[in-house]
């Protein structure tokens, strides 16, 4: 069966570390929603007279945010549609709210949860300094609104409830603290792939 795998939670948790060595070693599709949004989100910050870096603030939510989530996830069920895995990395902090969202996502392509395995992965930190360090230490300019205004947005790291209706099975919370070891890799594989992990 074909599947959609989303690796969700806040930035620093090593989301998309995670997907893309799974997905090298499984030669998955990737969708980033950060990688697939950022042309359009900096054109649409930089025309606005803003910060094309800022990814956090209220003004790049209200006229980019949706954006990004529709490319990424029209580009993710298109190779679904074709019979590609697809490896979808983004917070979808308000999409998890809403109970059925996959099930309408998959609409579009005319599919359902009964045709399509979707699984959701939960990465996460065991505290707020372990954030910050990840953060900080990966240097991006993405992540200088973040630092500059920790308390406001380490509020985004709370621990998030999948609302989906998907079964227990389908959902991983995934403690991402220290090296991502093979160890590691093989749990995400197993359940992802379940019994084809071993093949």
């Amino acid at each position: 069966m074909r599947k959609l795998v989303f690796f969700l939670g806040p930035a620093g948790a090593g989301k998309t570390t995670l997907a893309k060595a799974l997905a090298r070693r499984r030669h998955a599709a990737l969708f980033d929603m950060d990688t697939l949004s950022r042309p359009a989100s900096e054109a649409i910050m930089t025309l606005s007279g803003l910060d094309p870096n800022d990814r956090d603030s209220d003004v790049y939510k209200i006229r980019c945010r949706d954006l990004g989530y529709r490319i990424t996830m029209d580009a993710a069920l298109e190779n679904v549609d074709l019979g590609v895995n697809a490896f979808v990395i983004g917070p979808f902090t308000r999409e998890l709210e809403d109970p059925a969202w996959p099930e309408k996502e998959l609409l579009r392509i005319g599919a359902s949860l009964n045709d399509v395995d979707v699984k959701a992965i939960l990465v996460s930190l065991p505290g707020e300094q372990y954030y910050r360090e990840r953060i900080r230490d990966r240097g991006l300019a993405l992540d200088a609104w973040k630092l500059e205004n920790w308390n406001e947005f380490s509020r985004s790291l709370a621990v998030r409830e999948i609302r989906w209706k998907l079964p227990a099975s389908s959902i991983l919370s995934f403690n991402n603290a220290g090296p991502l070891s093979e160890e590691k890799l093989r749990q995400v594989e197993r359940f992802i792939y379940g019994d084809e992990s071993e093949a």
